[in-house]
């Protein structure tokens, strides 16, 4: 190659660049053209210094791109990123002029897929509704948390989750046996292990009776929406909803919402509170028993007191046989005193009755009822004497006040008083100036005598 071609007579020509002005022009050039994408990828070589930035590497199968995401930025994100996440980012492309590196200036930073996930669990969640699987009515009820021996919990076993609920179940009732069927949480194969953990144990309860399970527990500590997503699967709802043990579902936080929660008999807010649900209160129960134990003392206590004292008074009321008899002996002595008088009274009792009669015979002589007579009719005679006397006088004075009554009402003793009385020709009185007229013959009586007058003139008041 001849060497010549790369000559210029200015030495300083304008097409030429250093490689500061390239990267410069390069950078401009980018964040000009592309200063708002859509990009999305699974993060890798994820970096988070004290400075509150944060550096990794977006990849495909294919290729891959330097990001970054200042800290003014990454504040005001709802979750936390790590390895493998698949995201999608809204940032604008740049170049690092120092290294000549291009990259992503990230502005925002949200789970790849999780509006197709959000969408597909509405879809199921209606299906299942329209199925009746999440009405009440169809769930089976939890037995009595006293009762439980027996806990089968469908969860992973080196998870956060299983700790927490052992941890609770030892505090509250550490007598409750715990089976614990081991499965993946998360990921492709999760669904079918979950819905085999669930067969598993139902099938444990159906083979031996005596060591059955009284309850299932099925969940997982928290996460996001992916991580979740096994208990959104729809073979392992239907698998929830086929168990004939009654089904806790503990999965997440109390945030959190599964389809499991939906189908299965009872929803636990969290894995912890699950195994409270399914747990008595040991201390509680202690309680309990100590206050009953006090009442019962108490109880029994009054119950003592109140038999002493029936004794007591039952024993007051006893008596020595010596009192007995003298009792008797008493009775005995005033019966005996009884049938004497008794006798006696037989003795006297025909004299008596004898002279009685002759009492009576006396007391009914002709003679003596003449004389009741006699003197019986001469009251009634006295009697009828005072009552005719006592009859005139009274209608003698009914007659004189009748009288004085008549003649304080007479006429003739109101003209007495200066009184007079008009009458027409034809005797009718006047009483007004209406009832007379010029010329007509009026006659006036008086005390004493009449007056005969003609009208000549009349005035109405």
């Amino acid at each position: 190659m001849n060497e010549n071609m790369y000559q210029t007579d200015n030495p300083r020509d304008s097409s030429v660049f250093t490689v500061s002005d390239l990267n410069k022009r390069a950078k401009q050039l980018l964040e000009i053209t592309f200063s708002s994408v859509r990009v999305e990828g699974e993060i890798s070589n994820l970096s988070r210094p004290s400075s509150g930035h944060w550096y990794f590497t977006l990849k495909d199968a294919g290729a891959q791109v330097r990001c970054a995401m200042f800290r003014s930025r990454t504040a005001g994100l709802k979750f936390q990123p790590k390895e493998g996440d698949q995201v999608e980012l809204r940032a604008k492309v740049s170049l690092y002029e120092n290294r000549g590196d291009y990259q992503l200036i990230v502005d925002n930073m949200k789970p790849a897929g999780e509006g197709a996930l959000l969408l597909a669990f509405e879809q199921l969640k209606r299906k299942l509704t329209a199925e009746g699987l999440f009405e009440q009515e169809r769930k089976r009820p939890l037995p009595p948390a006293q009762s439980v021996k027996r806990i089968a919990i469908v969860t992973s076993p080196t998870g956060a989750a299983i700790h927490d609920m052992i941890t609770v179940l030892k505090r509250r009732w550490p007598m409750i046996e715990v089976n614990v069927y081991p499965t993946a949480v998360q990921g492709k194969d999760a669904p079918q292990q979950i819905i085999n953990a669930l067969a598993r144990a139902n099938r444990d309860a159906a083979n031996n009776p005596d060591q059955a399970a009284d309850v299932v527990i099925v969940g997982r500590g928290g996460g996001s929406l992916e991580d979740l997503w096994s208990f959104n699967d729809e073979a392992v709802a239907r698998a929830i909803v086929a168990s004939t043990l009654p089904v806790i579902s503990a999965v997440g936080h109390e945030v959190d919402f599964t389809i499991a929660d939906f189908v299965a008999d009872v929803r636990a807010p969290t894995p912890s509170a699950a195994a409270e649900i399914i747990s008595p209160d040991g201390s509680q129960l202690l309680k309990h028993v100590r206050d009953y134990q006090q009442r019962l003392v108490r109880t029994q206590r009054d119950v003592l007191t109140h038999q002493r004292r029936q004794l007591n008074q039952l024993t007051s009321r006893l008596r020595s046989p010596q009192q007995l008899l003298q009792t008797q002996a008493q009775r005995l002595d005033q019966l005996e005193i009884r049938l004497q008088r008794a006798m006696q009274l037989r003795t006297h009792e025909p004299s008596e009755k004898l002279l009685r009669l002759k009492q009576a015979l006396e007391h009914m002589h002709p003679q003596k009822g003449l004389d009741q007579h006699q003197r019986q009719l001469t009251q009634l005679s006295e009697r009828i004497k005072r009552a005719m006397n006592l009859g005139l006088e009274t209608k003698k004075k009914e007659l004189i006040s009748g009288v004085r009554l008549l003649n304080s009402v007479s006429p003739l003793e109101v003209l007495s008083r200066g009184y007079s009385i008009t009458q027409t020709e034809n005797g009718k009185v006047v009483h007004s100036t209406q009832d007379v007229k010029t010329g007509d013959t009026l006659e006036t009586r008086l005390h004493s005598g009449k007056v005969i007058s003609k009208v000549t003139d009349i005035h109405h008041d």
